[in-house]
């Protein structure tokens, strides 16, 4: 009887060891072919973004790239021991530079959203903001949140294929759209008077309205959605991703999050330096 049992149990192990064997082996193979291998490989970490997108990614008046991402970006690379390599690209065609391998990962403050996430991975979010108002100061009196927007008389703008053009669309859909080619140009219509409202991320509204609004603009910065940022790598890399979420753990436990936070979110003094 315990013979049997013994010679039972022993099948029953190699059984058990034989299934789990491809699986293993699975295993070795995903972590060969991942994105970082190859980036170690080359020596190189691409980074993908599109400048312009205060204070993120801009363009400074010696033609370097800079901004928030950009320092989390070379920070990255320095971690990883290679060379960061930025990869300025539209953002209408980012996502599939990303797939067709044109770069490593998207760190462009890049929105979560459902639609992105069928297409690409997401790692940990590094900040989150929302949608709000840079209003012409026409309307003060009368506009006093986004809700009130939601009438056809009203001319709001946004960027063309971005969360605020999604977020007119859905929470003011009766008011008159007008979308742009970037971002600047859809402000500008409102602190011209050619607009009656912009609407997008707090960050760049902020920013558009100190440099050029004042006076002009009135600035509802409370923002009237959820929108976490974060990078983004191709599908089917579990191992980069979670390099990639200890690595943000790591700048926010070694004081490097909040150093780059308070420069490039709170401070003011990098403004003199870009174009």
């Amino acid at each position: 009887m315990k013979k049997s049992l013994v010679i039972g149990l022993a099948v029953s192990i190699l059984f058990s060891f034989s299934i789990c064997m491809p699986a293993i082996g699975a295993d070795i193979n995903l972590a060969t072919k991942s994105t970082i291998q190859k980036i170690l490989k080359r020596g190189e970490l691409r980074v993908g973004f599109e400048s312009g997108y205060v204070p993120f990614e801009m363009t400074n008046k010696k033609g370097a790239y800079i901004g928030f991402d950009m320092d989390f970006g070379k920070r990255l690379a320095k971690a990883m021991g290679v060379k960061f390599v930025p990869v300025n690209t539209a953002w209408d065609g980012i996502i599939p530079a990303l797939v067709t391998n044109k770069f490593d990962i998207i760190m462009g403050g890049m929105t979560i959203t459902q639609e992105r996430n069928l297409r690409v991975a997401f790692a940990n979010p590094y900040i989150v903001v929302g949608q709000s108002v840079l209003l012409n100061k026409k309307h003060a009196k009368k506009v006093k949140s986004y809700k009130d927007l939601n009438r056809k008389k009203y001319l709001v703008t946004s960027r063309v294929g971005t969360t605020g053009e999604k977020a007119i669309k859905t929470y003011l859909p009766n008011a008159t759209y007008k979308g742009y080619e970037t971002e600047s140009d859809a402000a500008m219509e409102v602190i011209n008077g050619k607009a009656d409202a912009f609407i997008y991320d707090l960050p760049f509204c902020g920013y558009m309205y100190a440099a050029q609004g004042k006076g002009k603009t009135v600035f509802l910065n409370e923002p009237f959605t959820y929108e976490p940022l974060a990078w983004a790598i191709n599908q089917g890399d579990p191992d980069f991703l979670n390099y990639l979420n200890n690595f943000l753990r790591q700048t926010r436990g070694d004081g490097f999050y909040e150093k780059t936070y308070n420069y490039w979110i709170s401070g003011s003094e990098w403004k003199k330096d870009v174009k």
